[in-house]
């Protein structure tokens, strides 16, 4: 049995002890910390251990907020597991699918509470939720605290009413640049990060072998015959708006560029420019071809029939988005394409090499996990539909709660069962939108599976720690040739390298680690030797897995002696040891002793 973590609030064997996770725990309650560790290498162990020692030092109440339901189920139910606390000290859960007039009564009888950030924060500002006496505010997948968002409020709502609070927000990836990562710090209170990377020397044991292999697919000509008549039609009307002055970019056309069209159509607008509504409209047209004719050729057949018969019911409400939609699928070149789509069986290269290393992988271990991710709804709906006939699969998508044209959502419970089932096996391949990247505790998801690259470093990170949780994993990212796909991985890997930089930056402005590990106090760890305190315990591990660097020396050796020879020092002036352009004592002393005083 390997190390566990002792605790008076933590159930005996919960947690496995690391001296890794030790020293985080100890920056954790030295100063509220942004806490930055690989994914899968034990946040939330990182977060219990923090709170049981709230707990045990503090009166007050501790609040642990999760970006979605499945993964505040999971929290919640984590908890329970590993605390060993009286009834009074219970832990309750809170979502939106509780009522609020129930909420109220929920927040005090509760010690520690697991909700959603906007629970919390619309609680806190109707007064149904009194943060003053909230003593930890643990923010998990912390790097959402950005813009207006209600995780990035709970920082002032919490300091307004308690000053004194501590808060611990945890993340695999806070930001690819400094402004991101500081933004972070800022709007949750950080006053201190601490970070450590999968090839330190503390983690490297515990890192598992993830090989990340990026497959080349090519695109069939006659997708790329599909998509050519609506990149001219958007290359005409992006060329009108350069020639406005609206569309700036050079190069190939990007969504980003659209988007930062229409905002400076809009500012038009703003000005009375009569000639920005037909700009605004038009690049309105701009998005909806971009986005179906990279479908095409990036995802395929299915996603984009799905796409447009999505358009056709949005089509159909009422308002002015309504006629815009449908002008757009009336139009002859979208009729023409929607006819032809209608009659196609799928074609891209995507789908034949997703359902090859599926199949392989289960009949390599049937009793393994697979997770394929896409990016949009219509192409999980398309690669279930794909995968579900191959003998031993058993598929089921994992998608959000909202409902959209033609789609209805997940709630909350279908979300929990799905992911249970996945887990205990009745499930074996889940196919999921980015509702599945953060946070989902499936330890045996040996495949993962990149249905297009996610050109932000958050994402792919957040992706890619869903396998190799505890065991090998391989990641597959799939690549159409030639498309934006190519742009888009080239991106992500550039945002992921900068990213390491900026948390070193920040972090150098700010508070490191309490060196002393004076706040381990309370921890003991059990060994097959014997209880040992956490201090001594981490010190021996940092002992045990310091790297020993190895100099070999050339120096030859006296036969004889065996003793480096030594050889006849050479007499080198003194100008020649100085930086060129340096004087030096001896010139100052050459004038006369007047002159240099």
């Amino acid at each position: 049995m390997p190390p566990m973590v002792l605790h008076p609030f933590l159930q005996d064997e919960a947690v496995e002890a690391r001296a890794y996770q030790l020293e985080a725990v100890n920056a954790c309650l030295a100063t509220s910390t942004l806490l930055v560790l690989p994914t899968g290498m034990g946040k939330t162990a990182v977060q219990w251990m923090a709170i049981a020692e709230i707990l045990r030092t503090k009166e007050g109440r501790i609040i642990l907020v999760a970006p979605t339901n499945a993964l505040v189920d999971q929290q919640h139910r984590g908890l329970e597991r590993v605390l060993s606390v009286s009834e009074e000290d219970r832990v309750g859960r809170l979502t939106g699918a509780t009522p609020p007039a129930k909420r109220k009564g929920e927040w005090s009888q509760n010690r520690i509470t697991v909700a959603t950030p906007q629970v919390v924060r619309n609680d806190a500002l109707k007064g149904t939720l009194d943060l003053s006496d909230i003593a930890l505010l643990v923010v998990d997948e912390a790097h959402r605290a950005t813009g207006n968002s209600a995780v990035a409020q709970l920082g002032d709502l919490l300091m307004t009413a308690n000053p004194d609070a501590l808060i611990l927000g945890a993340t695999a990836s806070p930001g690819w640049n400094e402004n991101g990562v500081e933004e972070v710090c800022e709007r949750l209170h950080l006053s201190g990060i601490h970070a450590r990377g999968s090839t330190e020397t503390m983690l490297e044991p515990y890192a598992s072998n993830l090989e990340v292999e990026e497959i080349k697919v090519p695109v069939p000509q006659e997708l790329r015959d599909l998509a050519r008549p609506l990149e001219g039609w958007l290359e005409a009307i992006v060329q009108r708006e350069r020639r406005l002055g609206h569309y700036v970019r050079s190069g190939t056309i990007t969504i980003g560029g659209l988007n930062e069209a229409m905002r400076r159509v809009q500012a038009a607008i703003a000005r009375e420019e009569r000639i920005a509504y037909r700009s605004a409209a038009d690049i309105g047209v701009s998005i909806r071809l971009l986005t179906l004719s990279n479908l095409l050729v990036s995802q395929g057949v299915a996603a984009a029939r799905q796409s447009l018969g999505r358009m056709k019911i949005r089509a159909e409400a009422k308002g002015k988005e309504a006629r815009s939609i449908h002008e757009f699928i009336s139009d002859q070149r979208i009729r023409l394409l929607s006819d032809r789509l209608d009659s196609m069986d799928e074609i891209h290269s995507k789908v034949s090499f997703t359902r090859r290393v599926v199949r392989d992988e289960i009949r390599r271990n049937p009793d393994g996990r697979t997770i394929v991710f896409a990016n949009y709804r219509d192409t999980v709906s398309a690669i279930v539909g794909h995968l579900e006939d191959i003998p031993g699969v058993r598929v089921t998508p994992f998608i959000g709660q909202t409902d959209r044209a033609g789609q209805s959502g997940m709630n909350q419970a279908e979300q929990i069962a799905r992911l249970d089932s996945f887990r205990s096996g009745e499930y074996n391949v889940l196919v999921a939108t980015s509702v599945g990247e953060e946070g989902l505790d499936i330890p045996r998801a040996d495949l993962v599976l990149f249905y297009e690259p996610v050109g932000s470093e958050i994402r792919t990170i957040q992706r890619r720690g869903r396998t190799g949780r505890q065991d090998e994993g391989t990641v597959y990212v799939l690549i159409a040739e030639g498309t934006r796909d190519e742009g888009t991985q080239a991106s992500a890997h550039r945002r992921e390298e900068r990213m390491l930089i900026a948390i070193q930056r920040v972090r150098r402005r700010r508070r490191s680690f309490s060196p002393d590990l004076a706040l381990l106090d309370s921890f003991e760890v059990e060994m097959k030797e014997g209880k040992v305190n956490a201090e001594q315990f981490v010190l021996d591990e940092r002992v045990r897995l310091t790297r020993t660097m190895e100099t070999v020396d050339e120096t030859p050796l006296n036969e004889v002696t065996d003793i480096p020879e030594k050889k006849t020092p050479v007499d080198i002036p003194l100008e020649q040891r100085r930086p060129q352009g340096q004087s030096g004592l001896d010139e100052w002393t050459r004038g006369s002793g007047n002159d240099r005083a």
